[in-house]
């Protein structure tokens, strides 16, 4: 009997310790970086008090900021290398749509770290916290901005005939600047792919093509 009882305790802590061991899947949204480096800039007027691409209302005076693909929600520290002075900021809009630059900070942000007369540094992002819930998230890819609406519709149909879909996008406050997004990817990675694939066969686009995560950003076109 006491054979019996020691094999039956050996093979629970063996099934529980395997258990331990099992894998956690994580979401598909979870950011793939630690840390980021690039351009940094700053936003006011005129999106002070519309609403930013989570639901909230955007207000300049709170430690926020907008970035292409983190999840709202995420909290970043940013480190000025310009002056070595950091701030810390919670993620809740889409942005910045220009080329180089990786973050936009809100006013209050951007005077904790000295870049409201520069406009613009160097900084780099250091992931602080996601969210607790995280869901799958849309990536695109951005491929062009323009200020008149009518040139970008025929540049997204012609993306739509290549790629397959192509939307536009613009940005409250912000309505004289329309952007064409291609592609609906379930991950950057995916995304970063379509964006290599476009800038080697499109001559005729100005610029990089970039990754941009699409849920959120108002969009018409299919």
């Amino acid at each position: 009997m006491r054979r019996f009882l020691s094999l039956g305790i050996v093979l629970a802590l063996l099934v529980t310790g395997c258990a331990k061991k099992k894998r956690v899947k994580t979401p598909a949204s979870t950011p793939a970086f630690t840390e980021e480096i690039g351009i940094a800039s700053w936003y006011g007027y005129p999106y002070h008090g519309r609403r930013a691409a989570n639901g909230e209302i955007y207000d300049m005076e709170e430690l926020t900021a907008a970035h292409r693909t983190l999840p709202f929600g995420t909290w970043v520290r940013v480190h000025n290398f310009t002056n070595g002075k950091t701030v810390e900021v919670r993620i809740t809009d889409r942005g910045p749509f220009v080329e180089g630059r990786i973050i936009d900070l809100s006013r209050a942000a951007a005077r904790q770290i000295d870049l409201i007369g520069p406009g613009t540094a160097r900084v780099r992002l250091q992931l602080i916290a996601t969210p607790a819930s995280l869901t799958s998230g849309v990536f695109a890819v951005q491929v062009g901005a323009f200020r008149n609406r009518a040139g970008a519709e025929r540049f997204r149909l012609e993306m739509e005939k290549r790629y397959g879909s192509a939307t536009l996008t613009t940005r409250q406050g912000d309505l004289s600047m329309w952007r064409v997004l291609v592609g609906r990817a379930a991950t950057p990675e995916e995304a970063a792919v379509l964006a290599e694939k476009i800038r080697l066969t499109e001559s005729g686009i100005a610029g990089s093509p970039f990754v941009v995560r699409a849920d959120g950003i108002p969009s018409t076109g299919n």
